[in-house]
């Protein structure tokens, strides 16, 4: 793989997750994960990105040892774990349905993976004691998970993966079962959390919004492959090809002809709708390609009106800010957005 080392250091930063030519097939015939190639920085949290089936939650499977790979090594801090067992990787797991022992209480959910590891029952219930605070549930270690609030639970899941210092903490899906402004509120104490600690995390989800927020880095996974990988503002600014500028976000996919005449670039392009503006004046500023175009519909959605125009045959959708008045349905509008527009691949993957 281009930038490999035996180190597992490549250029200067420590590489702790390595997954070198890896694939993945369930029925001997087709691979679900093909080829994949990825560094995991130390103290990094990446979050693998894309829709069901893609193959981001096998990945995750794979590298915490509860699928193994068909081909290919996974390495973590330079030694191969292919064939090491789960319990034995150093690895903590959240999942989706936290899967907290209902019979057990939090103190006792927590202590677990320490009594499996044989430490001692002072340093046990330090550790406990540490998590619960860490998490910011001191109180709670007595009660049963039935006991608690859909985000309680969440917390004390992540604790357990944090109770016996693993290198490396994975999560799949973990705040899928809580209602939005719980799960937002997750997202950010996750995040705060994780930089507290300073482990690598390696987290799971279908949601963009959740990967954009979060992530150090995202990895775009459709078909088994990974098409791009890059920072929040990489993938969403800078999409390589057409399906990461459709899937992160939303994005008027503009092909050569279209976009030479829109915006004077000579290939398939992204123009997200919040770059669209309605200009008020004949002046237009340099940089600025400019379309009339009719209004088809507005659609109110709190934040902002999302507008649908009709640009000579092609349709561009934009993002109007609350509280500013959007044109009558059918009148024309003169638009205007940056020329600079993203170039991408017309491919798919």
């Amino acid at each position: 793989m281009p930038g490999a080392s035996d180190s597992g250091v490549t250029g200067g930063i420590e590489q702790h997750v390595r997954f070198i030519d890896v694939q993945k097939s369930f029925d001997g015939r087709t691979l679900v994960v093909k080829n994949l190639n990825l560094d995991v920085a130390k103290g990094e949290f990446l979050t693998l990105l894309g829709p069901s089936g893609s193959g981001k939650t096998t990945t995750l499977l794979m590298l915490a040892g509860f699928e193994a790979a068909t081909h290919g090594e996974i390495t973590l801090s330079g030694r191969p774990i292919n064939r090491v067992p789960p319990h034995k990787r150093g690895i903590g797991m959240v999942f989706q349905n936290y899967a907290l022992f209902p019979h057990m209480t939090v103190n006792e959910n927590l202590a677990f993976p320490l009594q499996v590891r044989r430490k001692g029952r002072a340093e046990t219930e330090a550790r406990v004691k540490r998590v619960l605070e860490m998490v910011e549930l001191p109180q709670m270690g007595n009660r049963r998970p039935a006991q608690l609030s859909g985000g309680q639970q969440q917390r004390v899941a992540v604790a357990r993966a944090l109770v016996f210092d693993p290198e490396l903490v994975l999560m799949d899906e973990p705040l899928g079962a809580l209602d939005k402004q719980l799960r937002e509120q997750m997202q950010s104490e996750l995040k705060a959390l994780q930089q507290q600690v300073g482990i690598t995390f390696v987290f799971v989800t279908h949601d963009q919004g959740e990967a954009l927020s979060m992530a150090d880095r995202v990895a775009i996974f459709n078909q088994g492959r990974i098409v791009q990988v890059g920072t929040p503002e990489d993938v969403y600014e800078r999409p390589q090809n057409r399906f990461v500028a459709d899937f992160v976000g939303s994005s008027n996919l503009l092909p050569p002809d279209m976009a030479a005449r829109l915006g004077g670039a000579r290939a398939w392009t992204s123009l997200r709708p919040e770059k669209i503006r309605l200009l008020d004046t004949d002046n237009v500023a340099d940089g600025l390609a400019v379309a009339d175009a009719v209004l088809q519909s507005a659609h109110y959605q709190g934040a902002a009106t999302r507008l649908t125009f009709d640009a000579a045959g092609t349709r561009l959708a934009a993002t109007l800010p609350a509280g500013a008045a959007a044109p009558a349905i059918g009148s024309t509008a003169r638009l205007a957005w940056p020329r600079s527009l993203s170039e991408i691949s017309p491919d798919v993957t």
